[in-house]
């Protein structure tokens, strides 16, 4: 699969995904410092998943309209190691009907919730 890890996630993780044979382009590594709606054009125009702990994402696809990216993923929790994002990354790719691109998921510790990325461009645009 093709991701784009934003700057919170572990470079650890990226090189685990990395290392599963994964597409991996870490924004600390193209684009260190780049604000939300530059990693999610970036994503949206390499046609990447975007691995994030950064739940702002939300709001400029689903509220400001801008363009979304292939998938995102959004982890919702603190990891305990820094392998461990590429761990249920990992995990959500054996999960059998689990669907990546273009949804929108949000991943806890209890539960894995998704729902499908608007069209670009939105509806009415």
């Amino acid at each position: 699969m093709r991701f784009l890890a934003n700057e919170n996630f572990p470079i650890a993780s990226v090189r685990e995904l990395r290392e599963q044979g994964h597409d991996v382009t870490a924004v600390l590594e193209v684009e260190a410092g780049a604000k939300d709606p530059i990693v999610l054009g970036h994503a949206a125009r390499e046609r990447r998943i975007l691995l994030t702990f950064d739940r702002d994402y939300g709001e400029l696809i689903y509220r400001r309209h801008l363009p979304p990216p292939q998938g995102l993923v959004y982890l919702r929790f603190v990891p305990v190691t820094p392998q461990e994002p590429a761990e249920v990354i990992s995990a959500l790719l054996q999960i059998e009907g689990l669907q990546l691109e273009g949804r929108y998921t949000v991943v806890d510790r209890q539960r894995v919730r998704q729902r499908p990325l608007p069209r670009f461009p939105p509806a009415g645009e």
